[in-house]
């Protein structure tokens, strides 16, 4: 769950607001409903889709989730599970009396124990989470993706960051080059695939 935090955290502050509940929305589903953990990330869920609505200029869509969620909210301490919740909850009370103060400031960045997250920021885990979520953002292929991380885990198993590490986490900080970093990394996955199709090969012989 906690992997699944971060990578939402910095995909939010990275303005990929709407991409940024598919990283939690697994893990709520997952969840007892009314548990401390539910309500922290169905509130998370709907503070995101309060500010793309916002954004969006669906102000009714935006007014409704920002109540929504800051009932969701409401109790929890700050920070929850690292995530400063106290400017969180100042938005959604903002948003639910004028969503269109989103048009005259920026939401607030999402804290982090203390920091800004960024998706430079991201270890291995939360990176594999955040490459998911913004491959399905863009419409990518998920296949070359989940390959890409399954290699990745032998990479760093074998005590190494290399080739899959690095370019996947080269697809999670790109941003106008997302695209070609893609092409590469899935070049990359035919290529090992490729490789391991040939020893299978001389092992049946």
């Amino acid at each position: 769950m906690d992997a699944s935090i971060r990578a939402g955290v910095a995909i939010y502050n990275a303005g990929e607001y709407h991409a940024a509940h598919d990283a939690w929305e697994e893990s709520w589903l997952a969840l007892g409903d009314g548990t401390d953990d539910e309500r922290f990330l169905h509130g998370l869920i709907q503070f995101t889709a309060a500010v793309y609505h916002a954004r969006t200029r669906n102000w009714s869509g935006a007014t409704g989730l920002a109540e929504s969620a800051g009932d969701y909210l409401a109790g929890l301490p700050s920070p929850y599970r690292g995530v400063d919740l106290d400017p969180v909850r100042r938005a959604l009370v903002a948003l639910a009396a004028d969503p269109e103060v989103i048009e005259r400031r920026r939401p607030p960045p999402l804290r982090y124990e203390g920091h800004v997250l960024a998706l430079d920021d991201l270890r291995f885990e939360a990176a594999a989470v955040a490459a998911r979520v913004l491959a399905e953002a863009d419409g990518y292929d998920a296949a070359p993706i989940e390959r890409a991380i399954t290699f990745a885990r032998e990479e760093i198993e074998g005590g190494e960051r290399t080739l899959f590490t690095t370019t996947l986490m080269e697809f999670v900080t790109a941003d106008a080059t997302r695209s070609l970093v893609y092409r590469r990394l899935a070049d990359h996955v035919e290529r090992r695939e490729r490789e391991y199709a040939d020893v299978d090969g001389l092992f049946e012989e």
